[in-house]
């Protein structure tokens, strides 16, 4: 069997605007032509690609194929790359790059080398922003070709390297901690005292009241779920919470005890690839200055 290319970039550029109508205007064809080729690719595979929901969303099947479809994107953009050609003198569209990682390595320091990379290559980067211990579920289902994550395992089909460790801080304001934790952190303090949690899948903040002896769904919290804001929130004395050593701490107070270490790591599509490689060795480059080393 042979799978059209062509049938496999509309499946992905389907599951990529969330809909039919959304990906007619991206492939500058109509929803008919869309529906069609989505029908025709299901009836050679015997198989649902897509689930017609709102977004759409990729069946087993329809993963596989997204996969395939931006594998092949990506060798042809390093194809067209290799013969000293922009994709716009090839005739090709620009190469969707799509990349999971963290909200605070996104907040900090990753868009820099994204920034390095963009400029010497032409590519429309796609970040999916997931908690670290969720970002190699997009590498699963072919949502990205790499990612930002704390798992050490490869993916399937991945490979992975070592970043370095983003290091957190519990910090409050000295006017919270007066209002709060007048005398001194302690479990009965921290059970009372708000704290600010990302959002509900942001387990920092619990396994920390947790190793002091305080059950987190006990205790008030504010959800603020954008890294900067989150920060701020801090700052203005919403509450105490771990912030990113990196992030800036200034004019906070340290609520004490060992810094909480998150390792991360660089995990990509076990592809040979010029454009991933050149992605890979920015990514890393900026880790090696900005994350504590792995120990």
């Amino acid at each position: 069997m042979q799978i059209d290319a062509q049938l496999a970039a509309t499946v992905a550029a389907v599951i990529d605007e969330g809909s039919f109508d959304a990906a007619a205007r991206r492939l500058h064809v109509t929803p008919s032509a869309v529906s069609q080729r989505i029908k025709a690719l299901e009836q050679q595979l015997g198989r649902v690609v897509v689930v017609r929901s709102k977004p759409v969303r990729a069946t087993e099947a329809g993963e596989a194929l997204v996969r395939l479809a931006r594998q092949v994107a990506l060798l042809e953009h390093d194809t067209i790359t290799a013969f000293g050609l922009s994709p716009d003198q090839a005739g090709e569209t620009r190469v969707r790059v799509p990349l999971a990682v963290n909200a605070d390595s996104m907040a900090t320091w990753f868009l820099a080398p994204i920034a390095r990379v963009a400029r010497q290559h032409d590519i429309d980067v796609d970040l999916h922003r997931d908690d670290q211990n969720y970002t190699a579920r997009l590498l699963e289902s072919g949502e990205v070709m790499a990612a930002v994550t704390s798992e050490s395992t490869p993916v399937g089909g991945c490979r992975v390297e070592p970043l370095g460790v983003l290091e957190y801080r519990p910090m409050a304001t000295a006017a919270y901690l007066e209002r709060w934790m007048p005398g001194g952190v302690t479990a009965e303090a921290l059970a009372s005292a708000p704290f600010v949690d990302f959002d509900r899948r942001d387990e920092l903040q619990h396994d920390w009241l947790r190793a002091h002896g305080v059950d987190p769904w006990s205790v008030p919290r504010h959800y603020v779920p954008a890294s900067y804001d989150f920060a701020q929130a801090v700052r203005l004395g919403l509450g105490w919470a771990l912030i990113p050593l990196v992030q800036g701490v200034e004019g906070l107070v340290d609520l004490g005890g060992p810094a909480t270490r998150t390792p991360l790591y660089w995990q990509q599509w076990n592809l040979r690839s010029p454009l991933l490689d050149a992605i890979a060795a920015e990514v890393a480059a900026e880790a090696s200055s900005a994350l504590a080393p792995l120990r």
